[in-house]
């Protein structure tokens, strides 16, 4: 029977981000696990070479993470009050740093949103979602946004 112990569960604070986290929450509740909640911030590297000097896009990106923490505090205290849980903020590209996140914490389980794009808005932002999908080695459910019932 499958085990869901370490379940990691990303989220970018948009207000999508709650309805991933109570995913996460009831999965952490059925099966006694606990939950690591990440947010990945952008790191900017590529802009390094683009006449903006490196230590502007450390400074930047130190107040980028600075944010991210309080706003992780928050979040954790607002979605995961009574369960194992814990908030930890990384830097990078995301599908990349959650694809390491799960192999280095052997997770069981990654729940993460989409954005539901389509067509050209896919195309040029193309699809975290898609590429951690394709790519971990553990179980990913992935929580579509809902969307407005369309008028006939």
């Amino acid at each position: 029977m499958a085990q869901f112990k370490k379940i990691i569960c990303a989220v970018d604070f948009s207000e999508h981000s709650a309805k991933v986290a109570d995913y996460a929450k009831s999965l952490a509740e059925c099966t006694g696990g606990n939950v690591l909640c990440v947010y990945v911030a952008p790191s900017l590297s590529q802009y390094v070479g683009f006449h903006v000097p490196p230590s502007s896009i450390e400074s930047f990106v130190g107040e980028i993470v600075s944010g991210a923490d309080k706003t992780m505090a928050q979040f954790m205290t607002a979605n995961f009050s009574g369960i194992d849980a814990v908030g930890k903020v990384l830097v990078g590209y995301p599908a990349e740093e959650l694809l390491n996140l799960c192999d280095e914490e052997k997770a069981d389980i990654l729940i993460m949103g989409t954005h539901g794009r389509k067509g050209i808005d896919r195309l040029l932002f193309g699809s975290v979602a898609e590429r951690v999908v394709k790519s971990a080695r553990c179980p990913v459910l992935t929580i579509r946004p809902e969307s407005e019932p369309e008028q006939e």
